[in-house]
């Protein structure tokens, strides 16, 4: 990421401060889900229910730190199979649109994701990192759907 980037991602953590990054379910559940930018949505997954059915639910609001994120979560957590992306998009980020994208294509010989339309889809995580993902990952494409019950139901497929 460039030293712009970076110093625009720390002025939105003091203008925006998003407290809630995620959230811990059942340890023994197979299934994530991801609400993109959606905090709304993020919270309303706190005291539900269905939090005893998914293992965590957080949210991904950047195309190369929060994908490293995830990939390294996805590694440590091997029992994880699905991931739920729902929420909207991070406008001007694409951070969904690129995760897709990864799992997909991979990354080129510069760690840049393939067919990103992302400002810095640049990741540090390494190849066998990404392969896992790739491989042992399924996706779930809900992007743009925020309505909390329509994801439930989903949820409940898996």
């Amino acid at each position: 990421m460039n030293s712009l980037g970076e110093a625009i991602g720390e002025l939105c953590k003091v203008i925006l401060p998003i407290p809630e990054h995620y959230f811990i379910g059942n340890s023994d559940s197979s299934v994530c889900v991801c609400t993109l930018s959606s905090i709304d949505l993020l919270k309303k997954f706190e005291n539900s229910e269905i939090l005893n059915h998914i293992f965590m639910v957080g949210r991904l609001l950047s195309e190369n730190k929060g994908i490293d994120s995830i990939i390294e979560f996805v590694n440590k957590n091997q029992k994880i199979k699905t991931i739920i992306v729902c929420g909207k998009e991070v406008w001007g980020h694409k951070a969904g649109h690129s995760l897709f994208e990864l799992h997909k294509n991979g990354i080129d010989g510069n760690q840049r994701i393939i067919n990103s339309t992302s400002p810095d889809p640049i990741l540090t995580v390494s190849k066998s990192k990404i392969k896992h993902f790739q491989d042992k990952i399924e996706l779930v494409n809900l992007i743009n759907e925020t309505n909390f019950e329509k994801i439930i139901q989903r949820i409940k497929n898996y």
